[in-house]
């Protein structure tokens, strides 16, 4: 079983990303690009997402996924993790995550809505919300961690 070749010299992509428009250019061929996601906005502690809800996010009850949650929390949080750093020399990955789903939906546009808790040099957490655009509800609240490692 072959894996990808990838290096990160040749991305493509802006590899010290400061704006949305640069994160933006990060995803194509990517599952964010796959699942759908639209980056609303992006600044230095903050980053917001959204995903429209398609029939095969949800589970067999007809109800969303709580594991979509968490990939769009986890998106949320890789994302604003890489403004303003070089990503030839660290990127962050993730190593933990949590949620708590408080509410399901069916239908519609999730948000997520990522905010900066604690930088180190080594670390990043971040608390996301995930809500329901057309109602305003809460949906899911997440903390993800990621870990900034050194590139080879």
């Amino acid at each position: 079983m072959g894996g990808v070749e990838f290096s990160i010299e040749d991305a493509g992509f802006p590899l010290k990303p400061k704006t949305a428009e640069d994160l933006r250019a990060m995803w194509a061929g990517t599952a964010l690009e796959a699942f759908g996601l639209v980056l609303k906005e992006a600044g230095e502690d903050t980053l917001v997402l959204e995903m429209p809800i398609r029939r095969d996010f949800l589970q067999p009850a007809g109800l969303l996924h709580g594991g979509i949650s968490l990939f769009l929390a986890e998106s949320a949080a890789s994302l604003q993790a890489c403004i303003g750093i070089d990503l030839r020399e660290r990127q962050p990955v993730g190593v933990e995550i949590n949620g708590s789903h408080l509410r399901s939906v069916r239908d519609g546009t999730l948000v997520a809505k990522a905010r900066v808790l604690r930088r180190s040099v080594n670390l990043i957490v971040h608390e996301v919300m995930i809500g329901h655009l057309e109602t305003g509800r809460e949906l899911c609240a997440c903390r993800v961690t990621n870990f900034y490692r050194k590139t080879d």
